[in-house]
């Protein structure tokens, strides 16, 4: 029996959820830092960090022509963080930023065609860390656990709310 396995005395009444040390919160954590340094490991000879590859998948997500305050949005981050690291990749001509058509303050988020054949490499070396994080796992297992993450995501959202709310109402009061 290892720190991760259910323990084998049937008197125990204690769930395996809650013998999970950290907390099952605390795992999910461990395990979202773990998955992001074995992609950084696996694209570190593409001259890529975590912040890099991370903007690159998900100005692709977004779509080319999103605006350097859509993405940041998107990563939940300060401008400030994204334009340092825009700065980079615009320096390694993966990305350009072009003005907005109508809004000359923003600038618009486009790859380029060096870029584009990094995001190629970039995606085919995430998806092989995906496929070797899978092993051992069935498509109904993994479908479990998604479902799962998903309704976390929402209880979670949920609470943020609630919270918000019960402060909101507490200031006026």
């Amino acid at each position: 029996m290892n720190a991760h396995s259910p323990g084998t005395d049937s008197t125990q009444e204690i769930p395996f959820h809650e013998q999970i040390k950290p907390s099952l919160g605390g795992q999910v954590g461990r395990v979202h830092r773990l998955w992001r340094t074995a992609i950084t490991s696996a694209v570190r000879s593409l001259d890529m960090t975590e912040s890099r590859w991370t903007v690159m998948v998900h100005l692709e997500k977004l779509g080319e022509g999103c605006t350097q305050q859509m993405l940041a949005s998107e990563l939940g981050i300060e401008m400030p963080s994204l334009t340092r690291t825009l700065n980079q990749l615009e320096a390694q001509q993966l990305i350009a930023r072009v003005p907005h058509e109508t809004d000359k303050r923003a600038r618009c988020l486009w790859f380029t065609e060096q870029g584009r054949q990094c995001l190629t490499q970039l995606t085919e070396r995430i998806e092989r860390v995906r496929a070797e994080l899978y092993v051992g796992f069935d498509d109904e297992a993994l479908n479990a656990f998604a479902r799962t993450l998903l309704q976390f995501e929402d209880n979670a959202s949920a609470s943020i709310a609630r919270s918000q709310a019960e402060y909101q109402r507490s200031r006026q009061g």
